[in-house]
């Protein structure tokens, strides 16, 4: 998650994400989370005799991977898979309009900062950063279907973010990993992000006909928690300039906070 100058204020905008989003409480007061059916993640893996699955979760920034699919990585990691997360930005550009010293190194930090999540989740994985720039990954979007498509061979899951995010680099991201997915055969599950922000309960521009929920027991909701926090440059701000202000106030972190998880099939 990234490119988001300020926190959220009360001023209207033409921006979904820039504008004041869905509490977390107007989502939990809503039965549809709750009758979602259930999916468990490693049950729904298509089995290859003789050989552990093979998966590919990608994330437009370093964190969007552990917001939005952070229990379920753990609960694959737990049944023995080791996935392949691609990186397709660093994000670097979280804060353009910082002037902090640490917004320079915002790459490093980030990358630091996801080693550490994962660890926390216990989850090992094989790591592919792209370093295609933050903010503008729509005009490498055919480059980066095909870097995809060569990571997807021989490959039994991808896992993206939604591709109608409403974020320019998430949907690219999306659409990328779905044309990977359909060049080579290999089933695609979205998970949204953004989403939780700019949507309301029963938002009709979302698929919720193709969507299901991963239940994250106690112990696996716990490491994810802990993963969350790892994520300081996101979650506080870098200073005390106007372009410094969290990414992931409170009121946002809430979202990815839950028990559960949610994935478009």
């Amino acid at each position: 998650m990234t490119d988001r100058a300020a926190p959220l204020t009360g001023e209207a905008s033409a921006d979904p994400i820039q504008a004041p989003g869905t509490p977390e409480s107007a989502w939990r007061a809503w039965r549809g989370l709750a009758d979602l059916p259930l999916l468990d993640p490693v049950r729904a893996l298509p089995v290859t005799a003789g050989r552990t699955p093979r998966v590919v979760v990608v994330a437009a920034h370093p964190d969007d991977e552990v917001l939005g699919f952070g229990g379920s990585l753990a609960l694959l990691a737990d049944a023995g898979v080791r996935p392949v997360l691609v990186s397709v930005t660093d994000g670097e550009a979280s804060h353009p309009g910082s002037r902090s010293p640490l917004a320079r190194d915002l790459r490093a930090v980030r990358t630091r900062e996801l080693d550490r999540a994962l660890s926390r989740l216990r989850v090992r994985a094989h790591r592919s950063a792209l370093h295609l720039p933050d903010g503008r990954v729509g005009a490498h979007e055919e480059e980066l279907t095909d870097r995809l498509a060569r990571l997807l061979e021989g490959c039994d899951l991808c896992v993206a973010p939604y591709s109608r995010d409403l974020h320019p680099d998430h949907e690219a991201a999306g659409r990328a990993a779905l044309a990977a997915g359909a060049a080579r055969g290999v089933p695609v599950w979205e998970y949204p992000v953004w989403s939780w922000h700019w949507a309301r309960p029963a938002e009709a521009a979302l698929p919720w006909q193709r969507a299901a929920r991963v239940q994250l027991p106690s112990v696996v909701s716990a490491r994810k928690l802990a993963a969350l926090d790892c994520f300081r440059s996101q979650l506080h701000p870098l200073g005390d300039g106007p372009g410094d202000g969290a990414i992931l106030p409170p009121e946002e972190l809430a979202h990815f906070q839950r028990d559960f998880e949610v994935i478009w099939q």
